[in-house]
């Protein structure tokens, strides 16, 4: 019998909005072990310091730049080299194919249905999971708590014992969920087709280079393990 581990998985999303004018979405996790954690964060923070930044320095997609990009790249290979993380990534190209009237649907309704889309694959039992999401807004509280009976529903794990906690925390106090923010970044920054900084490019090139040509812009392949996602269209919802 497979003996059952907890699971931190650090989840993030971008431009999330309905009306923001944005036109792509999307929403990551990036997990492993709970016992590995401290472990990696040391690292990471050991790795902030080798490039002259403080251990407390968040790491952001919005920060990246022509001075930071060694930094970033050097983080980039931290998570691609280290098997003990992987990421599950869902986006959404074009928010204007969303249609919540067809399918009687607000989009705080949909809103979680693509949360419990993009987790689903990474729970497995007998194991245990501990959710955090990145602080955003005064309604984080009500939404977090929201999303821990939608998920916990939807797995049928109604006392909650393979979903033990879904809980904010602040970026900045966390090393795993910057990686997050960091791969929705690229994720939406290709899906709507950017090229406004040399930084970010090679920061994708990267991911292309180590990960196949069209990791950022196409569903993964099933045995994709390291670095999965969905491309969600309108036209599957409706098959």
């Amino acid at each position: 019998m497979t003996e059952p581990r907890i699971f931190n998985v650090y989840c993030d999303e971008s431009c999330h909005l309905e009306n923001d004018g944005i036109s792509a979405m999307a929403w990551g996790a990036v997990y492993c072990q709970e016992s590995e954690t401290r472990a990696i964060a040391e690292a990471i923070r050991a790795l902030k310091v080798a490039h002259g930044l403080a251990p407390t320095f968040e790491a952001k997609w919005t920060k990246i730049s022509p001075a930071k990009v060694a930094f970033y790249l050097a983080l980039l290979d931290l998570f691609l080299a280290d098997d003990r993380l992987r990421f599950r990534g869902l986006v959404v190209p074009d928010k204007a194919q969303i249609d919540h009237a067809r399918f009687d649907q607000t989009h705080d309704d949909w809103y979680y249905k693509m949360y419990f889309t993009m987790l689903r694959p990474i729970f497995c039992a007998p194991h245990r999971y501990r959710i955090y999401l990145d602080v955003k807004d005064t309604r984080g509280g009500p939404k977090t708590r929201k999303l821990h009976d939608v998920l916990a529903n939807d797995l049928y794990d109604f006392n909650k014992e393979c979903l033990e906690r879904v809980q904010q925390v602040r970026s900045h106090e966390s090393e795993l969920l910057q990686i997050t923010d960091i791969l929705i970044g690229a994720l939406t920054y290709a899906n709507r087709g950017l090229a406004t900084s040399p930084a970010k490019a090679a920061m994708m090139a990267r991911l292309r280079e180590r990960l196949g040509p069209y990791v950022l812009t196409r569903t993964s392949s099933f045995s994709a393990i390291k670095f999965n996602m969905l491309v969600w269209r309108a036209r599957e919802a409706a098959e």
